[in-house]
């Protein structure tokens, strides 16, 4: 079983140090998952990042997924993808990378019906909350829609969009499988302190309510 706990995803827009400095503290923190997001460079430079968290993330034991580009994904030796509506569609990926993680975003329970049917192997849904740091994101859909699409599926389900401290224990309270993280964590004073936070109180939810170890 794949952990998707805490999934961290970068954004160079929000983050005071190199991308490599913030995972290095968010996995030190705890996260499980790390998504490289990079929706400004040339393909070069999103490779020469891709190469280094890909070094970083193997040497931790920790999922390395890359963001839109399955180029870069396969180029970097990652362990996933994550693609969306706008992306290489779920069936040519399956198609062309069997043997990578496939993500998919959605926000419906047919898209993430379909998703699953198509070949995703988790889905990133949400916005959950009202958040900044995805400019094309959409309304927010709520913790009930939240849980419908989760029971809607059967593969791991990871909310993200205007996740905190604050509101976390109530999303986790839908089912769903872990959060995707962005100011939250990489945007904090302490990338480390902010991790760790998250991922204390995930632990403790988990083994109050589902007796996990």
């Amino acid at each position: 079983m794949k952990d998707f706990s805490l999934y961290v995803i970068t954004d160079r827009r929000i983050q005071k140090r190199k991308n490599l400095e913030v995972v290095e503290e968010a996995i030190a923190g705890g996260a499980s998952v790390i998504q490289l997001r990079e929706k400004e460079v040339s393909t070069r430079e999103f490779l020469e990042e891709a190469l280094l968290l890909r070094d970083c993330t193997r040497r931790h034991g920790v999922l390395f997924i890359v963001n839109d580009r399955l180029d870069i994904a396969l180029a970097s030796d990652a362990d996933g993808v994550h693609l969306g509506p706008d992306d290489m569609p779920l069936e040519y990926a399956r198609r062309i990378a069997p043997h990578l993680i496939l993500g998919y975003s959605c926000d419906t329970v047919e898209e993430a019906q379909r998703a699953e049917h198509l070949g995703a192997h988790y889905l990133g849904v949400g916005t959950v909350f009202p958040t900044t740091t995805k400019r094309d994101a959409g309304a927010p859909i709520g913790l009930e829609r939240l849980r419908e699409i989760k029971k809607a599926v059967s593969i791991p389900v990871v909310a993200i969009g205007g996740i905190t401290l604050e509101n976390l224990e109530a999303v986790l309270a839908t089912g769903v499988d872990g959060v995707a993280v962005v100011s939250a964590v990489v945007g904090a004073p302490s990338v480390r302190d902010a991790a760790c936070a998250f991922r204390k109180k995930i632990d403790a939810f988990r083994r109050q309510y589902h007796g996990a170890p």
